[in-house]
């Protein structure tokens, strides 16, 4: 008979026998007194027309809402094996944690991945492996039209802004990078002062929003650039053109959080909306371009300029390079953010359909630079789930001279994965502007774990490449990596994919890039 009748009828049910218990005797009264509110609730859920399952299943339907706010939850600890989890596993997190920590990252008993799934890769170890150096390599950044060249390290702070990230967050990482002698990429949300007072060396970022450096309408403030541009801690310069979670499209900072303290870093009106439009008003062209990053050296004083991107079309960074070549002017480096990197928020169309991933991205770039004979003159670096010394010496394998991450460097700070970077409710006080959330995140102990998470996985990317049998990260070549194809076949970067020879686009470019190089134009952006 309960199979049969339905839960409408007995949740009406239910308050009738409510109301008519208070009607007869105050005894039943008292017994009836907690079921009231289901009550309440039942009759809202028939009455309600926005939820079809409520509407038939009144009370009950609740249950099936409670469930799914806590499925991340109970995917994450209860359900996800330690290898497959999204975006990063927990082998992944627990290797952060545990050298943010200074604790041993060891496993016992064996890889629990699977070695023959297709796509899986593998670094070859040496018959004769290297000593490992004792010393810290760093990258020159500065070609023949900088003055001010700066050192980087081999993995640093990737982009993200002060307003996605908690004051105490954006300190701890800027304290971590002094202390550890490392940069940190302030991302497109202007230059604060808890990015400054620490003292550690920056990459100022450049967006469309053109934050902390506009005028009134929206457009670039060459004085504004300049002045900040001269501040000693400011090392590099950054012209982000996309970012690798979201490429494509601006942003929209809403008027509610567009408080005192956000509206003069970014040098916006307090309290109103925001737009950081998806295209740049600086240029239109590739040539426009080039000749605008030679134009912010030149009010940055000579110190190192660059751009990001995340990789889409060939053909436009192929236009890049020609203007380059024919302007005679290169940046000083160039960051690939690969499809896979982070965000605080964006569509997920954008997130998971948009852009190429890092792997590809660097390769393509990389090659499309020796090409056109300027690799020697342009550093780049790798931006987009860089979390281990692994991951740091495959992204050198494709190009990179040296590395990003972001989401490893929130991490080590405490971040947890809860994936609420975009509702201002981050639990551990990260990717929030709540003032009592990010209290915990206690700057002195946060920072020392950012130096430490840093300085271990470099100092992992070095073990790996001594394996290796290289000494200098300039000494890994692709044949060094290798992929399995399908469960029978295993071949190395070098047989997958192609590279290209100083000059060889100029000389005679090859059939799979020739019509790519053809249509490219230093005046114009096709696909």
């Amino acid at each position: 008979m309960l199979k049969i009748l339905p839960v409408a009828l007995l949740a009406t049910f239910a308050a009738g026998a409510c109301v008519a218990a208070v009607l007869v005797s105050p005894w039943w009264w008292a017994a009836a007194v907690p079921l009231l509110p289901l009550a309440a609730v039942a009759v809202h859920d028939l009455a309600q027309r926005r939820h079809s399952l409520l509407r038939n299943y009144p009370l009950l339907g609740h249950l099936r809402y409670a469930l799914e706010a806590l499925r991340p939850e109970l995917q994450q600890y209860f359900i996800e094996r330690n290898f497959d989890g999204r975006p990063f596993d927990r082998d992944t997190r627990s290797i952060v944690y545990e050298r943010a920590k200074g604790t041993d990252a060891e496993e016992p008993f064996g890889t629990e991945r699977d070695l023959y799934r297709s796509g899986s890769e593998y670094l070859t170890p040496s018959m004769a492996p290297r000593p490992v150096r004792t010393d810290t390599p760093r990258v020159r950044i500065g070609g023949p039209d900088c003055t001010r060249p700066y050192d980087m390290a081999l993995l640093n702070v990737s982009a993200m802004s002060f307003g996605s990230l908690s004051a105490n967050a954006v300190l701890a990482l800027n304290t971590g990078a002094r202390h550890g002698g490392f940069a940190h990429d302030t991302g497109e949300g202007g230059l604060s002062e808890y990015h400054l007072r620490p003292g550690g060396d920056l990459v100022w970022e450049i967006g469309t929003g053109y934050f902390g450096c506009r005028t009134h309408d929206g457009h670039f403030d060459e004085r504004q650039f300049a002045e900040k541009a001269a501040h000693e801690n400011v090392k590099c310069l950054s012209l982000k053109i996309s970012q690798g979670a979201k490429p494509g499209i601006g942003g929209v900072l809403p008027g509610a959080k567009v408080n005192a303290e956000i509206a003069k870093v970014r040098g916006v009106p307090q309290g109103e909306t925001v737009i950081s439009p998806p295209f740049h008003r600086v240029y239109s062209t590739p040539r426009e371009l080039v000749r605008f990053l030679a134009r912010m050296r030149e009010l940055a004083d000579g110190k190192p300029v660059g751009f990001k991107l995340c990789v889409g079309s060939r053909r436009e960074f192929l236009a890049v390079c020609k203007a380059m070549l024919e302007e005679d002017t290169t940046p000083d480096f160039i960051v690939v953010d690969g499809a896979e990197g982070g965000t605080g928020a964006a569509p997920m169309e954008f997130a998971d359909h948009m852009g190429l991933p890092l792997g590809e991205g660097l390769m393509t770039v990389h090659n499309a630079l020796v090409g056109v004979g300027l690799r020697d003159r342009i550093r780049i670096g790798a931006a987009g789930k860089v979390a281990t010394g692994s991951d740091l010496v495959k992204r050198l394998l494709q190009g990179a001279d040296y590395t990003n991450a972001a989401r490893a460097m929130m991490f080590a700070i405490g971040c947890i994965q809860a994936q609420r970077c975009h509702t201002n409710t981050c639990p551990v006080g990260v990717a929030t502007q709540d003032e009592r959330r990010a209290r915990a995140v206690d700057v002195g102990d946060k920072s020392r774990r950012v130096e430490r998470y840093q300085e271990a996985t470099v100092k992992s990317a070095l073990q790996i490449m001594a394996a290796m049998g290289v000494d200098e990260p300039s000494g890994l070549r692709p044949h060094q990596l290798l992929q399995r194809v399908d469960p029978h076949t295993v071949r190395s970067y070098a047989e997958l994919h192609e590279w290209l020879t100083p000059g060889q686009l100029l000389a005679s470019a090859p059939e799979s890039w020739a019509s790519d190089w053809r249509a490219a134009d230093a005046d114009r952006f096709t696909h």
